[in-house]
């Protein structure tokens, strides 16, 4: 073997040994490499697997879109079923936006063409510019349609209607609102079934009454966010057609019981925003529940009636129940006209937002002097059957002199009863002093004078007196003067109740007790109410009563005029009644003077007391003479003939509603 040969040899069996052996590197490549496939494939199969429902969700969320339509508000009903406030179907003209892509198109092309052939071609309009104006010209078109029919020359809102294009696609797009009966009868005539432009409905608060209970009934406002809690994909993207919620009163109080249920549709949307199929899921709205309250439609309307345009309010309640029959402030505001520009403007001017019955905060005057009657009873300090004082017209008390308002008469030696029947200052006054400032406001506070009654109902106020030496001293920075006694023995200083605070008073003696809770909401089942007793005597009672009485009847009664007068007279029944006549210090159109209040307090009848009332009117004039038992008792009293005439026919009375 040649030596070349014997090399080659040796090499090739070299080579050959070589690739028997392994090179560490490239067993590391091979792991890297099946690392790096493993990976990939549980890469694939996680996002084929484990994320195919994410990529679903997030599919779902781009594509689809959820509609919710607000549904009806419940109706807020009378002790009788007869609804206060329903719900009345209010008609527009819509266009359906989405179902115009192509005319958008279309229109965008032709203005496009125009700008060519005019030769504007760097200088003009940049392409969403074309694409609005292709969009309002489209739909100014829809609206000139209806322009003929309604014989109109309305012109589409452009910032609106692009506004709307760019957020609320999916919605109709409002061309009209408000149609009168008249017009939507003529748009159901001539528009053609499939057009884009219908006519819509939707559900707007009614009220039959218009003004009735305005405060107490409350009103809405628009609420853009509609709850869809029962309806699917929460996730989705929503679009919410405008729905309301209680602003004030009933409507307020209980605005979660009255909102109805949304529903809708769920649309597929391609990525402009249209629609491309049917919806996928859809889900009528539901009505809200109704609201019985304890109103008494006929007697909340007489109420009302009797006080006419006066300032003031009157309150009615169940005595057994606490259940509210009455509640009317006045000035009030028409609730059916509420959304007519400038009502609300109006309503301030008027100062009629007040509900004077929660929140006219007034000195009560001689109503007063049944509390006053009961701490000195309970006292110890008068007695039914023995006098206290001569009145003479007049007195002193510590520096000052004090007068018998009561037309300034000569009383003489008066009892109880009779200082109650004819309403004697110079009674109380000494009845106050005997008993001190201390203990009348403690009896006030046991009859919870010094606190909201808790009325089912929003912004209930807190400026409620009743005052004494200490409450004096903290808020005035005053000492307490005799003065300061007699002139809350009579109801007014620094004395501040409301007319409903009175009434539940006036419903709390009838039933010889100190506390009654008033509700608005009806219930034929809710039992008596009960709370601690008032504390007199037999005896006492009965010349409580009995003076109470004496003030509805002649010869001296200070509200002899509803029993004498046939037209305010409640034909067999007795009344316990008292009047009361306030002074409050104002200045008004730049003159400084005195305002009267007239009170009427009462409840009938007095062998088995069933309804309680206060009225409380507030004069309008510096100086004028203004009485409880001539201003205030006749309201009361057209009240309470309503109430037993009722009674009388075994049920309720049927009152058509007033027109809108």
């Amino acid at each position: 073997m040649a030596y070349d040969d014997i090399n080659l040899a040796e090499k090739s069996g070299s080579l050959v040994e070589s690739q028997k052996n392994y090179d560490p590197r490239v067993v590391l490549f091979y792991f890297a490499l099946a690392a790096a496939l493993v990976f990939l494939a549980g890469g694939l199969a996680y996002q084929q697997l484990f994320l195919n429902l994410s990529h679903k969700d997030n599919e779902r969320m781009q594509t689809q879109r959820r509609v919710l339509i607000p549904g009806p508000r419940g109706n807020i009903l009378d002790r009788n079923q007869n609804i206060l406030v329903g719900n009345l179907l209010r008609f527009s003209v819509v266009l359906y936006l989405d179902e115009l892509r192509g005319e958008f198109y279309r229109e965008y092309v032709r203005i496009h063409n125009n700008y060519i052939r005019a030769g504007i071609k760097k200088d003009g309009p940049s392409v969403a510019d074309l694409a609005s104006l292709a969009r309002v010209s489209v739909a100014q078109r829809y609206l000139d349609q209806i322009n003929v029919i309604l014989h109109r020359s309305e012109k589409v809102e452009t910032k609106t209607l692009l506004d709307h294009f760019k957020t609320e696609l999916l919605l109709p797009y409002t061309l009209l609102d408000d149609l009168s009966p008249e017009d939507y009868a003529r748009l159901l005539e001539h528009l053609p079934v499939n057009s884009p432009v219908q006519v819509y409905s939707k559900s707007t608060r009614s009220y039959p009454y218009g003004s009735l209970a305005a405060h107490t009934l409350g009103y809405v406002g628009a609420d853009d966010d509609v709850s869809g809690e029962n309806f699917p994909g929460k996730g989705l993207r929503t679009i919410n057609m405008p729905g309301t919620s209680g602003v004030s009163g009933l409507e307020k109080q209980f605005d979660d019981l009255l909102q109805g249920e949304a529903g809708g549709s769920i649309f597929r949307v391609d990525p402009a925003g249209y629609r491309v199929d049917p919806p996928l899921a859809e889900q009528a709205p539901k009505q809200g529940k109704d609201l019985v309250t304890s109103l008494d439609l006929d007697l909340q309307l007489t109420a009302e009636s009797a006080l006419g345009d006066q300032t003031g309010a009157a309150v009615a309640i169940d005595i057994a129940t606490g259940e509210v029959l009455v509640l009317a402030s006045k000035p009030d505001y028409d609730l059916s006209k509420f959304r007519e520009p400038g009502t609300i403007a109006d309503i301030q001017a008027q100062h009629a937002w007040t509900n004077l019955a929660l929140n006219g905060f007034w000195p009560p005057g001689s109503t007063f002097k049944i509390l006053t009657s009961i701490a000195a009873l309970r006292q110890g300090t008068i007695t039914p059957d023995v006098p206290i004082v001569d009145c003479e017209g007049t007195t002193r008390i510590g520096n000052a002199t004090f007068v018998c308002e009561n037309g300034l008469v000569h009383h003489g030696e008066i009892l109880l009863r009779d200082a109650i029947a004819q309403s004697c200052d110079i009674y109380f006054y000494q009845a106050g002093l005997l008993t001190s400032p201390e203990v009348v406001a403690a009896e006030g506070r046991r009859f919870h004078l010094d606190q909201p009654t808790g009325i089912d109902l929003p912004n209930e106020g807190h400026r409620m007196v009743m005052p004494e030496p200490g409450w004096k001293a903290k808020t005035v920075h005053e000492p307490w003067y005799p003065g300061d006694t007699a002139h809350m023995a009579i109801g007014q200083g620094f004395v501040l109740v409301t007319p409903l605070q009175m009434a539940c008073f006036a419903a709390s003696v009838a039933r010889n007790e100190v506390y009654t809770k008033p509700t608005l909401l009806h219930d034929p089942n809710r039992p008596r109410q009960h709370s601690e007793s008032i504390g007199l005597t037999a005896a006492q009672r009965a010349a409580l009563l009995e003076g109470m009485e004496g003030c509805t009847l002649p010869p001296h009664g200070t509200a002899r005029n509803i029993t004498e007068n046939p037209a305010f007279r409640v034909p067999g029944i007795r009344i316990a009644g008292k009047t009361g006549t306030a002074q409050k210090d104002v200045v008004k159109d730049g003159k400084r003077g005195t305002i009267n209040y007239a009170w009427f307090i009462c409840f009938a009848p007095i062998e088995h007391p069933e309804i309680a009332m206060a009225v409380a009117i507030e004069g309008d004039t510096i100086g004028e003479s203004f009485g409880g038992g001539f201003h205030a008792a006749p309201i009361a009293s057209a009240v309470l003939k309503k109430y037993f005439e009722k009674k009388q026919r075994g049920g309720a009375l049927f009152t058509p509603p007033a027109s809108n």
